[in-house]
């Protein structure tokens, strides 16, 4: 089964020094990372900045397209113009249905502010308090996790890499 986690630091950068800790996790057979990303908020930045942590992951990871409609959703939807808005919200139907729902994107939204950070992993065998533990500056607070086996194939078949 897989797992999809939010995690949030308290700093803008927290989440940009995690992957010396992610790699460490792998090696320790206490996580398999499936894909990652990690948005960074700067205090005097009007909109954070995201990042696909291409390096962690094998030929498993999904295409851009989700991180880039996940983070457009959390982040950008109030600035989004009526037809953008309304394929959004067709695509943010499709997310509801593999359980990213209204609920985890305003929680998101209301906790990753300017001046935090978080990291999204998709994973399996993950074990996540030493997770938590083994994340730099003191850890990380879990958001949100969900994801079912059928889930995540309805999300590889939605958002897989088109080149499989």
């Amino acid at each position: 089964m897989s797992t999809l986690t939010v995690w949030k630091f308290q700093s803008a950068e927290g989440a940009e020094n995690v992957e010396t800790a992610l790699k460490s996790l792998q090696k320790e057979g206490l996580i398999k990372i499936l894909d990652a990303a990690v948005v960074t908020w700067p205090a005097e930045r009007s909109k954070p900045r995201t990042k696909q942590l291409i390096n962690l992951v094998g030929a498993g990871a999904l295409s851009g397209t989700f991180w880039g409609m996940l983070f457009g959703l959390i982040f950008l939807m109030p600035l989004l113009g009526a037809a953008i808005g309304a394929a959004a919200g067709a695509l943010g139907g499709k997310l509801a249905d593999i359980g990213i729902d209204d609920d985890f994107i305003a929680e998101v939204k209301e906790q990753v502010t300017p001046g935090t950070s978080a990291l999204f992993l998709l994973t399996t065998d993950e074990v996540p308090s030493r997770i938590s533990e083994s994340l730099p500056g003191g850890g990380a607070e879990l958001l949100h996790s969900n994801l079912d086996t059928g889930r995540e194939a309805k999300l590889r078949e939605i958002f897989g890499d088109e080149s499989e």
